[in-house]
């Protein structure tokens, strides 16, 4: 086995690892208290676009999780950044929630539905035929399409809802356009992370509960990973993926010790 520096910063998946329906995984707490008594850099990631950090940060301390809204990372985020270094002082037509939209904003990204250069699509609970009927004709007309995560469904108290992916591939149906997600598991949401907090990969790792996203993006993106059980991800279904985390532990609860 490679050699691995030691662990000097952390990025933990958010929902299945440090919350699960609303409730915070026990542990949860005693490892984000340790992170910052330590302070060591750290992140916690979501794709999901709605919230902005301060948001999610209100969100997670309602249930005792102190979490700074410096130290959250979204999809949202990694796209808007991702669309600042690409293509500065843009237009994009948006189909999204606040935290995809302020995020456009604070980099200088001018939002119209004329002739824009981007449709950029995110998560939200409304989505509307007539959004994603403009959507359709804009990127016909020459808009490039990209999509904040690839998630085909989201969670709700009533059972799943259809999410980001599963509307991109209405959109690409259409069009006969792919998206370029920019979310998990893709590698770049992790890197943009890690360089936000001044992080490197060799000296990096994350936890999350998903193999093909959180321990994949992981993964590609150089870093040691851990997988918990607490979310969606059974034992016996990590033997059906050709790639393997780091170490499989319970939860977050076995990890505090390596802070």
């Amino acid at each position: 086995m490679t050699h691995r520096k030691p662990i000097a910063s952390w990025l933990t998946d958010m929902d299945g690892v440090l919350m699960h329906e609303g409730v915070p995984v026990p542990g949860a707490d005693a490892f984000i208290k340790r992170l910052r008594e330590s302070e060591r850099p750290f992140l916690v990631l979501t794709n999901n676009s709605i919230y902005t950090p301060r948001d999610l940060s209100a969100r997670l301390s309602r249930i005792g999780l102190d979490v700074p809204a410096e130290n959250i990372w979204t999809s949202a985020l990694a796209t808007a950044r991702f669309l600042e270094d690409q293509h500065p002082g843009g237009t994009a037509y948006v189909i999204g929630e606040a935290g995809l939209t302020t995020a456009l904003h604070d980099t200088g990204y001018i939002l119209t539905d004329v002739d824009p250069d981007f449709v950029i699509l995110g998560e939200t609970r409304t989505y509307s035929f007539e959004a994603l009927t403009k959507a359709i004709r804009l990127i016909n007309k020459g808009a490039r399409f990209i999509a904040t995560n690839p998630d085909s469904t989201g969670p709700s108290p009533e059972g799943d809802l259809p999410a980001t992916g599963s509307v991109a591939a209405l959109i690409t149906k259409a069009t006969g356009k792919e998206p370029y997600f920019v979310g998990k598991p893709n590698p770049l949401m992790m890197r943009t992370g890690l360089n936000t907090i001044g992080a490197h990969s060799e000296s990096s790792a994350m936890i999350g509960d998903r193999m093909d996203t959180d321990v994949l993006a992981g993964l590609e993106a150089g870093m040691e990973t851990f997988l918990v059980l607490t979310g969606l991800t059974r034992p016996g279904d990590v033997e059906r993926y050709p790639f393997r985390p780091t170490r499989v532990v319970e939860s977050i609860a076995d990890l505090v010790e390596l802070v």
